[in-house]
């Protein structure tokens, strides 16, 4: 037996399931300024699904990247499972060319452990799903990549708060 070596903790994909409110948080924190074009989301009736390809700025290295000067982003596949509706405001989901910025992932409960799963996207936009329980997921499919910008995310501070 061998002390756990630096080079044993190489990047892995992440991989996240939401099946309560704490661990939404966690999986929100993880997708804040993730952005993607309107034509990469995409509900599945039948099968009750609703996902949304993704381009996640990796705050989980976040610490690393600052000292190297190199921040990443990485593909994302986010999964909402039971969905029964989806509603969206503030945007149009025919303009292709749009490309939308996740703030936050919230679920509001309702009766027997259904609700509503509100994605919040910067510009005031929502996307709303009906949801017979919370079960969300968020995996990576490609491997991490320089972020164009080469910056951190930057939300100024409201002057009036």
């Amino acid at each position: 037996m061998s002390d756990a070596r630096f080079e044993d903790g190489a990047d892995k994909p992440l991989r996240v399931q939401a099946l309560d409110t704490d661990d939404l948080k966690i999986l929100s924190a993880l997708v804040q300024d993730a952005v993607l074009p309107v034509s990469e989301m995409a509900w599945d009736r039948k099968k009750r699904r609703f996902a949304m390809l993704l381009n996640r700025f990796r705050w989980e290295d976040h610490a690393r990247a600052d000292i190297a000067g190199d921040h990443e982003r990485v593909q994302s596949l986010l999964v909402v499972a039971d969905v029964m509706g989806v509603a969206s405001q503030g945007f149009s989901r025919h303009d292709t060319d749009l490309v939308l910025s996740i703030l936050s992932i919230g679920f509001e409960a309702g009766e027997d452990g259904s609700g509503h799963v509100s994605v919040i996207l910067a510009g005031d936009g929502e996307i709303r799903l009906a949801v017979e329980c919370l079960d969300v997921a968020l995996s990576d499919v490609t491997r991490p990549y320089r972020a164009p910008s080469g910056k951190v995310p930057h939300h100024p501070l409201d002057k009036d708060s």
